[in-house]
């Protein structure tokens, strides 16, 4: 157990329409968690931004298909980790049998 304070969580979504990328639709669902946030913290206090350790959990109907190391490389500020489980949605076309991936993403900053 981390004696790390959570001061911010995030939740986002994407998708990938037509290439059954669970990665870029695991990344479009951090960048739209990102987009909602706003964290004065550091400008406030004069502290840097290495300080803050970022948590992604990323659900996906095959966590295994996510390349975690990645998604870290997407992330702005802090020391990141990213882990994919199971969760999300698949969508199937009936009439083409095109698969829509839907990722859910919470980002936490502590």
């Amino acid at each position: 157990m981390s004696n790390d304070q959570r001061f911010i969580v995030e939740m986002g979504m994407g998708n990938d329409l037509y290439g059954l990328d669970y990665t870029k639709a695991a990344k479009r669902a951090i960048e739209d968690a990102l987009r909602h946030s706003s964290i004065p913290l550091f400008e406030a206090t004069g502290l840097s931004h290495d300080i803050m350790r970022v948590q992604v959990t990323v659900g996906v109907q095959d966590p295994d298909a996510v390349d975690c190391a990645a998604l870290i490389s997407e992330l702005p500020r802090g020391r990141a980790t990213v882990q994919a489980v199971k969760g999300g949605l698949n969508v199937t076309n009936p009439n083409t049998g095109n698969i829509i991936v839907i990722a859910s993403a919470a980002v936490e900053a502590f």
